[in-house]
C-alpha cells in the first residue's frame, strides 16, 4: 500500500536537546549527526531512522500515570535480554519508573534524562 508520506523524524521536546540526544545516542548505538543549540539528531545512517531532540525552554515533563501531565507518547526499544538492558540505561541516565503496568515481565517502563516515558521490551 502507498502512503500520502514517507516516515522520517521523532522529535521530544526537552531543555538540554545535546545531553538528551547524547542518551539516546548511547542507547540506540547510532552517531549525533547533525546539531545546533536549539535542534539536535541522531541517526542510524542509512534508511532515514531519526530521533531529534529540539529546545523547549518552558518543558515540564509527563507526570505519567497521572493524568495531568500525560505521557502523550513514549518509545518502545526491542532489547535481547531485559536486565542486561536495563542495568546498561540506568548507567547513562535513565530511571526506572515508579510504574510498571506489566504482568508478564515482557517490557518495563523508565523515564530518560528529561523525564520522557520509554519501555525496553523483550525480543
Amino acid at each position: 500500500m502507498s502512503g500520502i508520506a514517507e516516515f522520517r523524524t521523532v522529535v521530544l521536546d526537552c531543555p538540554d536537546p545535546r545531553g538528551l540526544a547524547e542518551f539516546y545516542s548511547r542507547l540506540l548505538g547510532w552517531p549525533v549527526t547533525y546539531a545546533d543549540d536549539e535542534w539536535v539528531v541522531v541517526s542510524d545512517g542509512g534508511a532515514p531512522k531519526r530521533v531529534a531532540f529540539q529546545l523547549a525552554p518552558d518543558f515540564r515533563p509527563p507526570t505519567w500515570p497521572d493524568p495531568e501531565r500525560p505521557q502523550q507518547l513514549h518509545l518502545d526499544f526491542t532489547v535481547a535480554d531485559l536486565d542486561k538492558a536495563e542495568k546498561q540505561v540506568l548507567e547513562i541516565g535513565a530511571t526506572k519508573h515508579g510504574h510498571q503496568p506489566c504482568d508478564d515481565g515482557s517490557f518495563r517502563v523508565y523515564l530518560d534524562p528529561a523525564g520522557h516515558p520509554f519501555c525496553l521490551c523483550r525480543a
